[in-house]
């Protein structure tokens, strides 16, 4: 069976359960003081103000988000024929590395609730811009950043391969 025949269900699990690894690592990394990036708080106050709406708000638009780049991540290992856990983690580092060096320094300019690195915080710029590689967020922010995305590779990676394992 191709995994490109595989149960929509199942990747829609596979997709959400690769999110939560990779939740689990950045904001644990969070919690333990190595980054002051939450990606999900990013994406709230794109929504809204409202600090508390916006980790609510923010944890649905990137649980969404989590599901649309696994479907793109099925697509890419459909198109190659390739269904490992080392492609998969290739492809998470990769996008992670798209993310801190070409994506989060962008937000500041489309961002309605972030202050540019030329301006300061206003009443209603309140968030700091990550800056290049998120670094404005701390020294280790891009090492959390990758692996949560390397993480998040390797389970979608790992999913394919062991279901193409079982389909033989």
């Amino acid at each position: 069976m191709p995994a490109s025949t595989l149960p929509l269900l199942w990747n829609i699990v596979w997709g959400f359960v690769a999110t939560l690894a990779m939740t689990t690592v950045i904001q644990g990394a969070q919690g333990l003081g190595l980054t002051r990036l939450s990606l999900p708080f990013l994406a709230g106050t794109f929504f809204t103000g409202d600090r508390r709406r916006a980790v609510i708000i923010g944890f649905a638009v990137y649980l969404m988000g989590g599901w649309i780049f696994a479907f793109l991540y099925f697509l890419l290992f459909a198109s190659l024929g390739v269904y490992t856990w080392w492609l998969g983690l290739a492809t998470g580092v990769l996008h992670g590395l798209i993310l801190l060096v070409a994506v989060l320094p962008l937000l500041p300019y489309i961002h309605p609730r972030m202050a540019s690195e030329y301006d300061g915080a206003s009443a209603v710029k309140l968030l700091e811009p990550p800056g290049f590689m998120a670094m404005n967020y701390g020294h280790q922010t891009p090492l959390t950043t990758l692996a949560g995305q390397a993480l998040y590779g390797t389970v979608l990676g790992g999913f394919h391969q062991f279901a193409m394992l079982l389909a033989s």
